[in-house]
């Protein structure tokens, strides 16, 4: 019997490879499979360009010229092709977007078999994949490790299924549970644990802050400390109290200011009014969500991460827990609701404890 899983999960290590690099394309992996060995790899390496299939093609065809897979028999490529399984992590798809469709090339090599691991919430594609695989008389085996290939893209299937970004909550917390001194920019992280969060900002398309937080801290936002893409900045700014001299207004990163005063558009500034400041984070997500922003980074203020907690509007907690640091008096750390630990580490005097939402 043919382990589909053993090849779905090889399919999964290489998706992971796309880490960084495929936004806001999902990461896919693909492999190749002649009685019970992969004779072809491939995964989606940079958005815009070839998608897991097309590599996993290309990779077998440049193996098989060298001559690697001549001791199975088959004169040339196509007729191996047509014997063989194509494995990949995500619905082939089915539309013209960057790239031709997969399912169109999968039908075109006449490929013997497909088995995916997860249909594709995306709108476009949504089915059309698989149906239009099957319509052409190819078998399709779906799905395949479905929760593990959704949580592997949980940002772009939040995104399409949700319609709104993939929220992540952050916040340090002192020894004795408090989150900094009210109206003092409070240091509670080491070193260790600051590298961490530069490395988590690279992986984000947009980090959040409030006018408290912004006006106290004076934060940058980026992940100077880490290599990649700094992430879009998000600031909250109800009135525009937030003076131009911040580093947030500094010209150096994509950065948009919602607030109830002002829609303008200056270099590198995007101000966006909002009809109700009452309840703005709902607005806030669907802002973003018609930006093509697929996950958001929120790193404060106490009022701020406590809203999303309080609306359920979050996907993760990641918490940083000094082990050090004491505040006897300070701002109480917001609290977790019901949730589930997916991680817990240590980095020197910190412990670090990422959550997830039940509802994920």
């Amino acid at each position: 019997m043919i382990d589909h899983e053993r090849y779905m999960r090889r399919c999964l290590q290489l998706a992971a490879l796309g880490a960084n690099s495929v936004a806001p394309n999902p990461m896919v992996g693909a492999v190749l499979v002649y009685r019970d060995t992969i004779i072809g790899e491939g995964y989606h390496r940079i958005y815009g360009e070839a998608h897991a299939e097309v590599n996993c093609i290309r990779d077998f065809e440049d193996r098989f010229s060298t001559g690697e897979w001549m001791g199975f028999g088959f004169e040339d490529a196509q007729a191996l092709l047509e014997q063989s399984t194509i494995y990949v992590s995500l619905e082939p798809c089915a539309h013209f977007g960057k790239t031709p469709p997969c399912a169109d090339m999968i039908i075109a090599r006449r490929i013997g078999k497909v088995v995916v691991g997860i249909r594709d919430p995306f709108k476009e594609v949504d089915g059309k994949g698989i149906e239009k695989l099957r319509h052409a008389g190819i078998e399709v085996i779906s799905p395949v490790l479905e929760k593990e290939c959704r949580e592997i893209n949980r940002r772009f299937f939040t995104f399409h299924t949700l319609h709104r970004p993939y929220v992540i909550l952050k916040w340090a917390q002192s020894a004795d549970g408090m989150i900094g001194m009210e109206g003092e920019r409070t240091p509670i992280s080491n070193a260790w644990s600051k590298l961490l969060v530069h490395r988590w900002r690279s992986e984000e398309a947009a980090i959040l802050v409030g006018t408290q937080t912004a006006l106290i801290d004076d934060p940058a936002l980026t992940n100077r400390y880490w290599p990649g893409k700094n992430p879009l900045r998000v600031v909250l700014d109800a009135g525009l109290r937030l003076p131009p001299n911040l580093q947030l207004f500094d010209g150096t990163v994509p950065t948009i200011v919602f607030n109830t005063v002002l829609q303008e558009q200056r270099q590198g500034l995007h101000y966006q009014r909002l009809e109700n400041w009452d309840h703005p984070l709902p607005e806030v997500l669907s802002a973003l969500y018609h930006q093509h922003i697929q996950s958001v980074l929120v790193e404060g203020g106490v009022r701020l991460l406590r809203s999303f907690l309080d609306l359920g509007l979050w996907d993760e907690v990641r918490v940083i827990n000094s082990r050090s640091v004491y505040l006897p008096g300070g701002i109480g750390a917001p609290v977790i609701p019901k949730a589930r630990i997916e991680q817990s580490f240590e980095l020197q005097d910190d412990h670090v404890s990422i959550y997830s939402s039940f509802a994920r």
